[in-house]
């Protein structure tokens, strides 16, 4: 199955119209033609089905001849990472997580980034680009860049951790620290790991120290690490 995002659908849409990009890919690239059935989501949990009225390059039209609510998983997962100097890492992490399973991601400023502004609508083509590839109806939140300590002030529900690499603190691994079908916020920091001030910052607010292995891990990968966690945790 080939899968198709279309943010505007709803409930309520018969007849609709591809973008200039995806009806190029449409009719050009894949060479649908009417009567083509395509399957589509709108990144908000529903799979349409739809059929080609109109192959047109610019402007493929289509109408909706059904629809699916699909369940959501068990569990709901915020990763809070800071952005890796390196563009194509975090990128890489954004479509691991979206595979493996996340609802929400916030790129957080720290002490110690190299990295202090995302280029987020790129970003977002990555989470829809995963997103169909992996065959999954809800598309990630991703939030606008914010620093640390703000991020900080604003409240979480469920299970919160962070993961550092303090030698000295005393920290459970992950897996062994998940409550199954929750809520879970985990906070992973960059190259040069969060400031022993907000260290303590993250702890005074909640958030438990936790392991990720024996090794000392990259961001992308101890974020990725973390959303595997999760989710074999709920299977």
């Amino acid at each position: 199955m080939q899968l198709f995002y279309h943010p505007d659908l709803d409930d309520t849409t018969i007849d609709f119209s591809f973008p200039a990009d995806e009806s190029r890919h449409i009719s050009k690239v894949l060479r649908k033609k009417p009567g083509d059935k395509l399957n589509i989501t709108n990144g908000k949990g529903i799979l349409f089905e739809a059929e080609i009225s109109n192959a047109h390059h610019k402007k493929c039209e289509a109408k909706i001849i059904a629809k699916t609510t699909t369940p959501n998983k068990p569990y709901r997962l915020h990763m809070v990472v800071a952005p890796t100097k390196l563009n194509d890492r975090f990128e890489w992490f954004l479509e691991k997580a979206t595979e493996i399973g996340v609802h929400e991601i916030t790129p957080v400023i720290c002490d110690h980034s190299e990295r202090k502004v995302i280029k987020k609508e790129r970003m977002e083509k990555v989470l829809q680009s995963a997103m169909k590839q992996s065959l999954q109806t809800y598309l990630p939140i991703l939030n606008d860049a914010i620093p640390l300590k703000d991020f900080l002030n604003t409240p979480q529900s469920g299970d919160l951790f962070i993961a550092h690499c303090e030698a000295d603190a005393v920290k459970k691994e992950l897996y062994h620290s998940l409550t199954p079908k929750q809520a879970t916020t985990v906070l992973i920091g960059p190259e040069g790991d969060f400031s022993p001030a907000e260290i303590t910052l993250a702890l005074s607010s909640g958030y438990h120290p936790i392991a990720l292995g024996e090794t000392r891990l990259r961001t992308e990968t101890a974020a990725v690490v973390a959303c595997t966690a999760v989710a074999m945790i709920n299977l």
